[in-house]
């Protein structure tokens, strides 16, 4: 199986060079952030750290715009129609970067064209949670059920990435279930609480409040190793083998934005990542920073879109 999060070594290495003189004044009005998930997910709590980091440093206020809906089409097409003045920048996942590009046969953006890449921000694993009162308690369990019911089980998805690991869990295990999808991983997660759905396999950060005040069973995390603040095995270890799925945030601006500007936002938002604070920040919602260079994370979306692509064949999704 794949494991979907490259290294990014190269990522580590110093920014691009300083920002030009004539350019060193940016920002010098408000900046607007679009974010294509709901508030209260986890890109959404990634972007609006970004933000008071980035106001932190310059002085400038930082406005995070949700846009959700449509798989993340219309903050994707926002950002890639909007003025490339470096005032307008959109952060995402690999749902909108890496995945769509095999879910959907036409997109009315494109992912490498329209955008002028920024910096990776963090990466994360994903968790495969159930309501609190649910008899499920490992994979095995879910796995059994979900033949028992032939069919009926559901799963809630809120992103591509939380459908493709679902999808690829069915098609490992050989369970089937109907897919229910929604336009966010928190109301997905509230329907899942509510008993509307069954499981679904969600990101760390918006399930784990949910799972510590005892509203959702955690069953496994969907990383190589397990995670420090959920005492669960990985789907590896629960009879799954080589299964992993990564997810990932990283900053866009659109496409011909100059690169003084680009490399000036690149080093806003790695000094803002960079420190104990945000590594704790982190660690406590399920992820871990990871800053890279402009042009490792265009290498870097390149290559997570060969992999999202051979992830979905496998798991026999056909693209819409």
């Amino acid at each position: 199986m794949l494991a979907l999060l490259c290294g990014l070594a190269a990522a580590s290495a110093a920014p691009q060079q300083a920002w030009a003189v004539g350019q060193s004044g940016y920002p010098d009005k408000p900046v607007r952030i679009v974010v294509p998930f709901p508030a209260g997910s986890g890109t959404d709590n990634t972007a609006r750290y970004v933000a008071q980091n980035i106001t932190t440093q310059t002085g400038q206020p930082v406005v995070v715009e949700n846009r959700p809906g449509a798989n993340g089409f219309i903050a994707a097409k926002v950002v890639a129609t909007a003025p490339a003045d470096g005032y307008t920048m959109l952060i995402t996942t690999n749902t909108t970067h890496a995945a769509n590009p095999s879910l959907f046969r036409k997109l009315p953006y494109d992912p490498i064209k329209d955008y002028a890449p920024v910096s990776l921000i963090a990466t994360s694993g994903l968790v495969l949670v159930v309501p609190s009162d649910s008899p499920v308690r490992t994979v095995a369990d879910l796995t059994t059920l979900a033949k028992r019911r032939q069919g009926k089980l559901t799963f809630a998805s809120g992103s591509s990435s939380t459908r493709v690991a679902s999808e690829l869990y069915k098609i490992m295990s050989t369970a089937p279930a109907l897919h229910v999808p929604y336009k966010g991983v928190p109301q997905a997660l509230t329907d899942l609480v509510g008993h509307q759905v069954d499981f679904m396999i969600s990101d760390i950060n918006p399930a784990l409040p949910l799972i510590q005040n005892g509203k959702l069973r955690a069953v496994a995390v969907t990383t190589a190793r397990r995670h420090p603040m959920l005492d669960v095995p990985t789907m590896a270890e629960s009879g799954l083998p080589g299964y992993e799925m990564t997810a990932w945030v990283a900053a866009f601006f659109p496409a011909n934005t100059p690169k003084t500007l680009v490399a000036r936002m690149n080093q806003l938002i790695r000094q803002g990542l960079t420190s104990p604070a945000a590594i704790e920040h982190f660690s406590r919602t399920g992820g871990q920073p990871s800053p890279s260079t402009p042009d490792d994370l265009a290498a870097f979306v390149r290559s997570e879109t060969a992999k999202w692509a051979e992830v979905i064949k496998l798991a026999g999704i056909d693209p819409e």
